[in-house]
């Protein structure tokens, strides 16, 4: 449901973010009994949405990633957790309750609250990528790669995602060419080598992209120029689809002001918790983790920041 009037909500416990550490959250706190709110933010179910193919996630051989993220969001729900469609866009956690506003008008306040507001797509930040993007500059292969059937592509980066999106886009391009800065892949052994053995991906050493070129009518890409790390060297390469790789940046806006962070802006916690360096608000998932970054990992958060969350009630009711 969405609210359609200026309210205020209280909750025991407010989950921000709707991924698998959000409703893994809801789970536990609603079989707590703690009746949790969950709102689910920008993109209800989180970067999963945008996946396919989920190979790594226990009980499953293969599941769709949206899939994956229904199944979870109806547990939750069935378990008790109410699940909103708002976008919080203001958090104070100066004071106890905690007041959080929700672009829908409605304010929620709570004893505590759990972020799980996850991590987005990094960009390169050219004034050319930043043109064609939606026009052949991407940062989604699974949203955007059925479009380039039988059409060379470029991927940018090196690491897991760089070759899951590369590896993907095989399905569909003539020809992947993988560029990367340095002259290995920071991505694990597995995926590495089915990159390797794919005819239709060709790496591309020590280069970095400089510009996107394209036609102006209509907007279009149609090829990328690339620059030699070490020579300086600029190489053109056609292609008609470009897609950014190059990692995520956590969705900190609420908090970056008010709690700790570190690793460049992933909220920090404390050793072996979710706790934050604010008693009774709690971090999971991508918007902590710096390090693992998996699904079954954000879940993991979600479930101990729901204990750690009911425990926190316990001891500040006594």
């Amino acid at each position: 449901m969405r609210p359609t009037m200026a309210e205020t909500r209280h909750t025991k416990v407010l989950i921000i973010g709707s991924g698998p550490a959000g409703y893994t959250a809801g789970v536990y706190a609603s079989r707590a009994m703690l009746s949790p709110i969950l709102v689910q933010g920008i993109e209800p179910g989180g970067q999963l949405t945008t996946t396919t193919e989920v190979e790594n996630w226990p009980g499953h051989s293969e599941i769709q990633g949206p899939d994956l993220m229904v199944n979870m969001e109806t547990h939750a729900r069935d378990m008790g957790t109410e699940i909103i469609s708002d976008i919080i866009t203001d958090l104070d956690v100066s004071k106890r309750p905690f007041t959080a506003l929700g672009d829908s008008g409605t304010t929620y306040t709570c004893d505590a609250v759990i972020l799980a507001t996850g991590a987005r797509a990094k960009w390169l930040g050219l004034e050319s990528e930043d043109k064609y993007k939606g026009f052949g500059v991407s940062a989604c292969a699974t949203c955007d790669g059925f479009f380039y059937r039988g059409q060379e592509i470029v991927v940018i980066g090196g690491g897991n995602t760089a070759v899951e999106e590369a590896l993907f886009l095989t399905n569909f391009a003539s020809k992947v060419t993988l560029i990367h800065r340095r002259d290995e892949l920071r991505s694990e052994k597995i995926l590495e080598n089915r990159l390797m053995k794919n005819e239709k991906i060709e790496p591309l050493w020590f280069h970095e992209l400089v510009e996107v070129v394209g036609d102006d009518n209509p907007l279009g890409v149609t090829a990328v120029r690339a620059k030699h790390t070490k020579t300086g060297k600029i190489t053109e390469i056609p292609c008609k689809g470009v897609f950014v790789a190059i990692g995520h940046a956590p969705a900190n806006e609420l908090v970056k002001d008010t709690l700790e962070t570190h690793m460049g802006g992933y909220v920090k916690t404390q050793p072996d918790s979710t706790a934050t360096s604010i008693p009774g608000v709690f971090a999971a998932g991508d918007l902590t983790d710096h390090k693992y970054r998996q699904a079954v990992t954000s879940a993991g958060m979600g479930c101990m920041a729901a204990l750690e969350a009911e425990r926190f009630l316990a001891e500040v009711e006594e």
